[in-house]
């Protein structure tokens, strides 16, 4: 589309909305520049709109009469024009001038710092005023704007395209374009929030997920959950975090004296904001803010800057300032892409005495209207509070033609001949054919990622064969998988074909049938990595990994049964042989000292095996239960939430039936426990337990004991480090007796090392970590770890190192441990 076109598109869009609006106009300084995020409302209510990123605002009133509007904007005197309004569209156009801020009202020879006063003045009234805005009901709009400034068109050889077509010639463009009308309801820790209407630019069917509920943000809180738990200025312990200046007083409109408060860290890396805090004398109310945050010390890995402002209004109704604009800048770059964004959310028409029943709250948090998503622009134009810019309406109008042309036929037909091509390095680095309007995708998988190292096969290899095909409305997903695995050295071919369909969205069903010969680790949660022990045996001569080989056929279904219950299930044959060590292969190593046995029972053994050949039926059964969990009922989907307000709880059984050695049969009963505590700034706890027992279980094969995820090569993986120890050998304690397992951990989260000289300088966390293995046939084993997170140099900040010692039959074992995690 040409300039003209863009233009025309835009006069056709704006001239519209100038019949359905009621008061519009532009706000502007007095150099004529464009204001944004200007307040907008009806004195003495909290109805209101803003002005967008052009300066235009519009306002909607129900009837002619005369109004008195309020214009405020941060750093402007305030101003009031009263209007008698006969007929409609009305135009109003404001110049506003820069607010006089003088230090004239305020002592400024104090002996106590002035601004220290009035912050405490503001936490006193804290808690106060939280409880006066814990049930309420209003109106919600919202917008979301995401762009890209800078964009590469490739990120590790994998073609970025253009984002769905928001991206131009210069690898820039909006990427994310939406608006949600809703209405919310709030009591306490409950929220309810019905959308009326959605909007997604290029998405005719889409459905927004900026919703209420993501950006309820209250100062008046000790901590805001943004990425991590940040400290409110006007936290009961604010002052342990921040220094504080008066920067000026002035008058609002209402003749108000408002204290303008600049908010500067103490310490640079603490969990905190920068910025300003405008205070109302004498009530100590938040009368705006306008603060930001890093996204290293959000812990928000893309994020550069958060940059959080809000506006409240005084409800002479309810005698209360309440918030009534906000928005969320923010600037990301990761991997080459550059970009910003911002999130707008306007709240009117409050109600702080609902009719709340038992019926208004559930576990459903977002719901839809019927037709939410089918609002035409007549509805959009007549009810947005603000003002599409120019760049937004242009983004709507192309991407809402240029949807049903990438959504033909012959469009997405053209694509695909394009990356269907084969070549040569295909069939080394994988290919995939598309049929994307019939949502139809034929994967040859690379065998790049299939070649792996172990004492068994020795280097194998192979290569997988993949069919996908969905339906997003429906949300019906059928695949077919088929691969093989070949060991060069054992000359074993090892095929496997998996089938499986998922029912819906909503609770999931998930179907899937499995079959073929697999070479496993006697414990199945693989505490090793093929990647990990391939580099211990190459190159340090550990095969700390131990196998045998299963040829089995397997069904397996899961479903939520209701909502927080889902039920897993599955039977299998199995046929279990033994198996042997191949090669004595070693990169770097002394081959007169070979590797040890596959024998887990005794490593020193090549001849005897861990288990005999023989044949079983196995049957689980697995619940896991999220106690009052909550979930977004979307019209074409339901999304749970994960909440830490109750621990989650998973029971099990286990049975191993018609194996051809009567002795093999057995059951087990298994229960576990989990979940992650925050405590505001001082961290958060995490533990996860497990305990289970056997019956009839004397001489079962040892593939069936209970395994624990140990560790010989001292370095641990992302949620390893709650599932694992750190020092416990892999397979010394198995067991099919009874058992209890212990994984605790406390993260400080910058509580302590941000406090620490030099070392708050590195924004680590300090971990301490707590674990214990308990079984019939042992004394109890136990570790204590001590390690900093967090590391890594500005935004890569993976890693993780630390101290351990273990405890067992009065004997003491140290080391130091390094890992990988990405929170």
């Amino acid at each position: 589309m040409d300039k003209t076109k863009y233009l025309f598109a835009f006069l056709s869009l704006f001239s519209f909305q100038l019949v359905k609006a009621q008061i519009q106009g532009e706000v502007t300084d007095v150099n004529g520049k464009p204001l944004s995020f200007v307040n907008i409302y009806l004195e003495g209510s909290t109805t209101g709109t803003t002005s967008n990123d052009d300066g235009f605002y519009k306002l909607n009133v129900d009837e002619v009469g005369t109004f008195t509007i309020v214009f405020k904007y941060l750093g402007y005197t305030t101003q009031k024009k009263t209007l008698d309004i006969k007929a409609f569209p009305t135009l109003l156009n404001i110049v506003l001038e820069e607010e006089t801020v003088t230090l004239d009202a305020v002592d400024v020879n104090a002996s106590e710092n002035p601004a220290n006063s009035i912050i405490r003045n503001a936490i006193a009234k804290r808690k106060q005023y939280l409880k006066k805005i814990e049930a309420y009901t209003a109106d919600f709009y919202s917008k979301g704007l995401i762009k890209i400034k800078e964009a590469p068109e490739k990120i590790l050889g994998q073609d970025l395209g253009d984002f769905g077509g928001g991206l131009d010639s210069t690898r820039s463009g909006i990427i994310y374009l939406s608006e949600t009308i809703s209405k919310i309801a709030k009591n306490k820790k409950e929220y309810k929030e019905t959308i009326v209407a959605s909007k997604v630019s290029g998405d005719d069917n889409g459905f927004s997920f900026n919703n209420a509920s993501d950006v309820d943000f209250s100062y008046y809180k000790n901590t805001i959950a943004l990425g991590n738990q940040l400290i409110s200025p006007i936290a009961d312990n604010a002052f342990s975090y921040y220094r504080y200046k008066l920067l000026g007083t002035f008058y609002d409109d209402n003749k108000n004296l408002i204290n303008q408060i600049q908010v500067i860290p103490k310490r640079a890396k603490d969990k905190v904001f920068t910025g300003t805090i405008y205070i109302v004398e004498d009530q100590w109310a938040i009368y705006a803010t306008d603060l930001s945050v890093t996204g290293e010390q959000a812990q928000l890995l893309a994020v550069d800057s958060l940059f959080i402002k809000q506006s409240f209004n005084y409800s002479t109704t309810d005698s209360i300032w309440v918030k009534v604009l906000q928005s969320i800048d923010f600037q990301y770059g990761f991997f080459g892409i550059k970009g910003d964004g911002r999130f707008t959310a306007g709240y009117k028409n409050y109600s702080f005495e609902p009719n709340f029943d038992k019926k208004t709250f559930g576990n459903a948090v977002v719901s839809f209207e019927k037709e939410a998503n089918k609002k035409d622009s007549v509805f959009w134009n007549g009810v947005r509070p603000v003002p599409l810019t120019l760049e937004e309406n242009i983004d709507y109008t192309v991407k809402d033609s240029v949807q049903v042309i990438r959504k033909s036929q012959k469009y997405l037909d053209s694509v695909d001949r394009k990356e269907n091509k084969f070549k040569l390095s295909s069939l080394l680095f994988g290919y995939t054919y598309s049929n994307t309007f019939k949502k139809r995708f034929y994967t040859l998988e690379s065998p790049l990622g299939k070649t792996w190292f172990n004492t068994v096969q020795g280097w194998h290899s192979g290569i997988g064969l993949d069919y996908l095909t969905y339906d997003e409305e429906k949300g019906t997903r059928f695949n077919i998988n088929g691969s093989f695995d070949y060991g060069f050295s054992d000359h074993v071919f090892r095929p496997l074909g998996e089938i499986s369909y998922r029912f819906n969205n909503f609770s999931r069903p998930y179907l899937q049938v499995r079959g073929g010969n697999e070479l496993l680790q006697f414990n199945n949660n693989n505490p090793i990595t093929t990647f990990g022990n391939t580099i211990a045996s190459l190159f340090f001569e550990n095969n700390f990994a131990k196998f045998y080989s299963k040829t089995f056929a397997s069904i397996f279904y899961s479903e939520e049964i209701t909502n927080g219950i889902y039920l897993f299930s599955d039977i299998a044959y199995e046929d279990r042989k033994p198996v042997f060590n191949t090669t004595d292969y070693v990169i770097f190593g002394d081959n007169d000292d070979p590797y040890l046995s596959n024998n887990p029972l005794d490593p020193l053994d090549f001849t005897n095996a861990a288990i005999d050949e023989h044949t079983i039926f196995k049957f689980n059964l697995n619940a896991r239960i999220r106690f009052g969990q909550k979930y977004l009922d979307y019209p074409d989907g339901k999304f749970n939430l994960f909440s830490n307000k109750y621990p989650v709880l998973f029971l099990g059984y286990e049975k191993g039936f018609a194996a051809n050695n009567p002795a093999y049969n057995y059951d087990q009963l298994k229960i576990r426990v989990t979940q992650n505590l925050t405590f505001a700034d001082k961290g958060e706890f995490s533990y996860n337990l497990r305990a289970g027992t056997f019956l009839n279980a004397d001489d079962i094969s040892f593939v069936d004991y209970q395994h624990f995820n140990g560790n010989g090569t001292r370095i641990t993986w992302g949620d390893r480090y709650m599932n694992s120890f750190l020092l416990l050998p892999y397979y010394n304690f198995s067991t099919n007796k009874n058992y209890i397992e212990a994984h605790t951990e406390y993260n400080f989260k910058g509580f302590i090392m941000g406090k620490i000289p030099l070392l708050n300088k590195l924004n680590s966390n300090l971990l301490l970590t707590g674990k214990l293995l308990s079984t019939s046939n042992n004394q109890p084993y136990s570790e204590f770890g001590i390690g900093l997170g967090n590391l890594g140099w500005k935004k890569f900040r993976f890693f993780r190192i630390g101290y351990a010692q273990n405890h067992f039959n009065g004997e003491v074992f140290k080391s130091y441990n390094l890992g990988l995690q990405f929170n």
